[in-house]
């Protein structure tokens, strides 16, 4: 059975976040977000309406958040003191949120601690994220979808909810805490469009098997989050699958696919690629049929296409970070090489590594960053994307 990695950072620090709780049995998942939220850094703060007091219990919220949960406005007029002009929150989150509580926020009803605390955010422009989760039939109705599109309108912004078994699941707590980071964050990459590559790629051998290699795909995973926290236009190429709203992603399973796609995607203009996949150097002729077991066989292994060398041959001027592995190298042999790539293909920056020593399917590497200067960097690979990314701050703010 596989453990789930509890994930720490300081993204949210400072950050007060009010986490509004309506009366959908999704309720129960509030204890595991506000507790995600908390590892990041947030302040959290629950309110909760009487329908979502009947599926979890208020105390159940005082131990998540650990502070007192409001259920009802009192004297001390929580509302404005978190939500109203200088107030105290960063972002009304309201997760779960129920048809019937979108439809009061959307005609300005105010009728229990979660929509007053909406109608104050949108009089002080404290802004409002909603995670829908209700039955399919109700995410359906034409009135529920006309409500959402006018709460859009107004600056809303939705975390659209998992729809399966006939219902508009709660989306996961790992998508809505990243939501919440962008959302709250210093937008430091906003309106800068970057495209990575990530993963392993794999050449066909035969309809059943392929030839890839040990890369697991987390860095460039890692390094899509890291620039869509901080605000830009990220576009993924791999072989795999987010799903995450507001990410775009192209599936490629070749060498040749990964490099056609980025190409292709590169016309629609972007001020940086980040090649952090590991591209297959070999591809071979597949054969049509499934190659017999019990019997040898011999490939012959084709040069790939090198889809840095392919891109700068068509985009001379676009910004480059290229990804150097190697193994069993020193340390002034491994940096000697990345200069080299550095040079020849005339890259702002080059992360390289050894991978004998790890990074390859692990959640950890220890790796060099070269942008002129180089400086080691050792950490998992969220911190490692960070350390990369603070870089990339730096290249196009130089534009």
């Amino acid at each position: 059975m596989g453990t789930h990695m509890i994930r720490t950072s300081k993204s949210l620090d400072g950050k007060t976040i009010v986490l509004g709780i309506t009366g959908s049995i999704a309720a129960v998942r509030c204890v595991e977000l506000a507790r995600e939220l908390r590892r990041h850094g947030a302040d959290v703060h629950a309110v909760m309406s009487e329908a979502a007091r009947k599926i979890i219990h208020p105390d159940a919220m005082r131990y998540a958040t650990g502070k007192p949960v409001i259920t009802e406005i009192t004297g001390d007029v929580e509302h404005v003191d978190f939500c109203g002009i200088e107030g105290r929150a960063a972002l009304l989150l309201i997760a779960p949120c129920t048809a019937n509580t979108i439809g009061k926020i959307a005609h300005g009803i105010d009728d229990t601690p979660v929509t007053t605390f909406a109608a104050t955010a949108f009089g002080s422009g404290i802004p409002i994220m909603i995670v829908p989760a209700m039955h399919g039939s109700m995410y359906d109705h034409p009135i529920v979808i006309e409500n959402i599109g006018k709460l859009t309108e107004l600056g809303v912004e939705f975390v659209n909810p998992v729809t399966e078994e006939g219902a508009a699941k709660i989306a996961g707590s790992d998508e809505i805490v990243l939501r919440v980071e962008r959302a709250v964050g210093q937008n430091t990459l906003s309106g800068k469009k970057i495209i990575i590559t990530g993963g392993a790629t794999a050449e066909t051998i035969d309809p059943i098997r392929i030839l890839t290699n040990r890369a697991s795909g987390k860095t460039g995973i890692e390094l899509t989050f890291a620039a869509f926290r901080r605000g830009a236009d990220v576009t993924l190429v791999h072989r795999g699958c987010l799903g995450i709203q507001g990410i775009c992603e192209f599936y490629a399973e070749s060498a040749k696919e990964m490099t056609d796609t980025v190409i292709e995607e590169l016309e629609k203009g972007y001020d940086l690629l980040i090649s952090a996949a590991a591209i297959s150097d070999f591809t071979v002729m597949p054969s049509k049929n499934k190659i017999k077991s019990g019997t040898e066989v011999r490939l012959v292994l084709e040069p790939a296409p090198k889809l840095i060398r392919e891109v700068r041959i068509r985009y001379p001027e676009l910004k480059i970070i290229g990804f150097k592995a190697e193994t069993g190298v020193t340390e002034e042999e491994l940096l000697e090489r990345a200069r080299e790539s550095m040079e020849s293909s005339k890259l702002c920056m080059v992360v390289a590594n050894d991978v004998l020593s790890g990074g390859m399917g692990t959640e950890d590497n220890n790796v060099y960053i070269l942008d002129g200067s180089v400086k080691p960097v050792s950490g998992t690979k969220q911190e490692i994307a960070d350390e990369i990314m603070d870089k990339v701050e730096e290249i196009l703010r130089n534009e």
